[in-house]
Parts: structure tokens; sequence; C-alpha cells
């Protein structure tokens, strides 16, 4: 019976935050309230608090569980490219791809936090990613398959790229970029080589 509840549990805990991002893409953050986020889970008012202190646990929730789920996910598909360049591709790709999934969440945060709503826990993200990035680096480095370079700063740029994508999405969403296109400029850069 325990496992039950514990289950139970969980999936009201993912209705909620599946609630509360309807809510919160539908009427904005600010306007958003945790009566309206409680009717839209159909939860009671009370049940609802069982689970989340107020409005800004649940959309912090709901930011840590998108960003813990992207990070895994890039851990997953990258374990299994040996080819450094194919992991950078790979890499840059599945962020896009998920950032354009789950773009609602970055208006409902732009639009009205500036992007400054659980800036500790993106910090983090963003530093785990640019490890993961500079991993990549010196393997494609030592392999001889990269130049040598400042693998920090390459880093730092790359996920700079894929940030500014982000900031697209509420600025300027006509003006968004294709992976391969950024892919291909980040591996190959601008200049031309003479093919000998």
């Amino acid at each position: 019976m325990v496992h039950m509840n514990k289950r139970s549990g969980i999936e009201s805990r993912k209705r909620i935050l599946d609630a509360a991002m309807k809510v919160f893409s539908g009427h904005g953050y600010a306007k958003a309230n945790m009566r309206m986020i409680a009717k839209a889970a159909d939860i009671s008012i009370g049940g609802l608090y069982l689970y989340f202190r107020n409005k800004e646990d649940l959309c912090f929730t709901l930011i840590k569980n998108r960003l813990d789920d992207l990070a895994g996910r890039t851990r997953e598909a990258l374990g299994d490219i040996d080819d450094p360049a194919e992991a950078i591709g790979k890499f840059i790709s599945i962020h896009i791809k998920y950032v354009k999934k789950h773009r609602e969440l970055i208006l409902v945060q732009g639009r009205e936090h500036g992007f400054a709503f659980g800036i500790e826990i993106k910090k983090k993200f963003f530093r785990s990613q640019r490890k993961l990035l500079e991993d990549i680096i010196r393997k494609g480095i030592k392999a001889g398959v990269f130049r040598k370079c400042d693998v920090e700063e390459s880093a730092k740029i790359i996920f700079g790229a894929i940030r500014g994508f982000v900031l697209s999405i509420v600025v300027e969403p006509d003006s968004l970029f294709l992976p391969e296109e950024c892919s291909n400029l980040i591996l190959n850069g601008l200049v031309r080589r003479n093919n000998k």
C-alpha cells in the first residue's frame, strides 16, 4: 500500500507541474495563482499546498526539472559517441531542440523575470554543461581532430551561442538559427583553408 501512495504522490506532483505550466503559459506568471493551478490540476487547494509552498516554489521546481532532464538527456546521448566533432554537433542539436520544445517556460520566465529567476540553479546547470563541452574539446585535441585552442574559452563561446538562442526565443523569435549551421560554423570556422 505504501508503494501505491508513493506512486500516486509522484503522479499528483507531475499533474500539478503540468497544470502549472499550462496556467503560467496561458496567464503569465504574475497573473497565475495557486487556486487556478489547483483547479487545472483537479486537486484541492489544500492538496496543492501539500506539494508546493507557493507559486514561486512551483515555478522553481518546473525550471529545475527541465534543466535536470536536459542534462540527463545530453549525458545519455553523448555516452555512445566517440567522434568529438559529432559529439559537439549532438550537444548543440540536443540543447536547441529541447529549448524549442519547451519554449513556453522560457517565454514565461523571460517576459516576467528577465531570466533572473532560479539563477543559482541555472548557473550550476551552465557550469556542468560547459564542463561537458570542455571534456569533448580536450578529447578532440588529444585525438588530433581539433586544433589546439583555449578549451575553457571555446566551451564558453559554444554554450554562449546556445544561450543566445534561448534569449532570441523571447526577444527576436524570427532570428533563430539552425543547429546544423551552428555546428558547421563552430567546427569549420569562416576562414577558407587552402586544400592542397
